[in-house]
């Protein structure tokens, strides 16, 4: 048993630990920090100016993200996403509330815009943790939750020049046998088939169907009281088996919180977070000591030993995961350092607001890329 001395030194020590680990991303403890994936910088700020004003840690998260759900140029999240294979868009997001220890979570939603907001009334009116496809639908109508057509021009684009690309070698593609009366050329050119869309856009939409992106959004917000929520929301994998669900929605996978240890999510390849349980054992990996950074990449080791470390194999894909220490203490971690952009490197970055503007830090990474 502890003296009464041996209590207060101990304490001193484990509260001088804490502020220097606070210290070395300059985050003092107390303070509001919000971190999001690299296309999360206004998000963060959204939920920075919330907490500021006193909002509950989750409001402040999902309303973060739902800038990103209701932006059409955003190719990964919510309204503007890639469809699936057959033209449709399907909304995967979960939250979880580390006050209440509670979560929600919605997939394979179609027409809600907003699946981040679904998930959180799935968490505060039912017992229920997950809704799915057309009852998730019939859910969020029930609730006052608009129904619209969510494919925008442009995704939709990029999935019928994704259509045209699977073609067989006589240049014949699952829409056609090749019979036509009379007979003509089995393609034509992309300009011919899409004259409404320019240059540029062509361009983007021929690398959405070559490299389609697995984007996603993760945020996570801890206020000065140490409270700590969490969402992720995601259109999922492009050209992906309807009814297809990644990681996003699954507690524990693309998302976890425990406010008294901290909070990880995750964005990119979804079928190898769910092999590892990659935001949970961040957290456990926290629990036991470890600090974040070295809490996501001893699970991204978890997912390259999966490959035998084969980095020809992991290459072909990447995932990186967040994570947010209930002392204030962040960290972003990628598979792989960057994407091969121009020739170029591109690192993968973590967004982070701790009262000030939004800004973007490089991710701590497994393996480097080489241009």
């Amino acid at each position: 048993m502890f003296t009464r001395r041996e209590w207060f030194l101990n304490s001193a020590a484990l509260a001088a630990q804490t502020g220097v680990a606070a210290a070395q991303t300059g985050v003092p403890a107390g303070k509001n920090i919000v971190i999001a994936s690299a296309n999360g910088q206004r998000a963060c700020a959204r939920a920075m100016e919330l907490l500021k004003g006193g909002a509950d840690t989750l409001e402040a998260a999902i309303a973060g993200v739902n800038i990103n759900e209701e932006d059409p140029e955003d190719s990964s999240v919510g309204y503007g996403g890639l469809p699936n294979e057959e033209g449709v868009v399907e909304l995967d997001a979960s939250v979880m509330h580390g006050p209440t220890r509670r979560a929600g979570a919605v997939a394979s939603l179609r027409n809600i815009k907003t699946p981040s907001k679904v998930a959180r009334v799935v968490m505060e009116q039912t017992d229920h943790v997950m809704l799915v496809g057309g009852g998730a639908l019939r859910f969020a109508r029930a609730h006052g939750f608009r129904e619209e057509n969510i494919l925008t021009e442009r995704a939709r684009l990029a999935w019928l020049v994704w259509k045209q690309s699977q073609r067989d070698r006589g240049g014949h593609n699952n829409w056609t046998d090749g019979l036509d009366a009379p007979p003509g050329k089995p393609s034509a050119s992309l300009e011919k088939l899409f004259p409404a869309a320019d240059a540029p856009m062509l361009a983007w939409a021929v690398e959405m169907a070559a490299h389609p992106p697995t984007g996603t959004i993760n945020c996570l917000a801890l206020n000065a009281r140490g409270e700590m929520s969490g969402v992720t929301t995601t259109s999922g994998l492009a050209w992906k088996i309807p009814g297809r669900v990644g990681d996003s929605p699954i507690i524990g996978a693309g998302l976890y919180v425990d406010q008294e240890v901290g909070g990880a999510g995750s964005t990119g390849r979804g079928e190898e977070n769910i092999r590892v349980a990659g935001a949970h054992t961040i957290v456990e990996n926290m629990r036991h000591g470890m600090a974040p950074k070295e809490a996501c990449l001893d699970c991204l080791q978890r997912i390259a030993r999966n490959y035998d470390n084969d980095q020809a194999r992991l290459g072909r894909f990447d995932i990186t995961f967040y994570a947010l220490r209930k002392d204030g203490v962040y960290a972003g971690a990628s598979l792989w350092s960057g994407r091969v952009r121009q020739g170029k490197v591109a690192p993968v970055q973590v967004a982070v607001n701790d009262g000030a503007r939004s800004r973007l830090e490089n991710c701590a990474f497994l393996f480097e890329r080489k241009p």
